[in-house]
């Protein structure tokens, strides 16, 4: 068979068409391959940046505080609780409580409306390495009135 100009045209043609969605093909992998890098690097940054308890709190020290809950702030990256308690000396303090994030406790049956202010709660929980600021993180809540409980079961903790 005698090929003429326009088959040697035509197979010129689908050859470098051929090229091209090759290229194409291994620019969109080295675009995704970029875009994995990128998002792997921003979800190093952010685990880098989330505090230690350790540094904020007194893991190896227990305290139980018994009052009226003034706040319930149910968000990410941590809730946070506000207590009207007496301190060891006897004087009202406003605690500071922090406690999961709104997506681990609402997998753990918390919502933001399961405490209100008013209510009376005992927590105990992990003091804050500076006394006078009146911090604990959460590791035990209950409220009698009704016999809410948390923390006591396996799975009832955050990070």
């Amino acid at each position: 068979m005698k090929r003429t100009f326009l088959d040697g045209c035509a197979f010129s043609l689908g050859c470098t068409l051929a090229r091209l969605r090759f290229a194409s093909g291994l620019h969109s992998l080295r675009s995704c391959l970029a875009l994995f890098a990128v998002a792997v690097f921003v979800s190093g940054v952010q685990l880098y940046a989330h505090h230690s308890f350790a540094a904020t709190y007194h893991e190896d020290q227990t305290v139980k505080i018994e009052g009226t809950l003034v706040q319930f702030q149910f968000r990410k990256p941590h809730s946070f609780v506000q207590v009207d308690a007496p301190d060891a000396k006897g004087g009202m303090q406003r605690w500071g409580v922090e406690w999961g994030g709104a997506g681990q406790l609402g997998g753990q049956n918390i919502t933001r409306y399961t405490l209100k202010a008013g209510d009376h709660v005992i927590i105990t929980g992990n003091p804050g390495r500076n006394p006078e600021e009146h911090r604990i993180r959460m590791v035990g809540l209950k409220r009698p009135s009704d016999g809410l409980s948390w923390g006591g079961r396996p799975g009832e903790t955050f990070d």
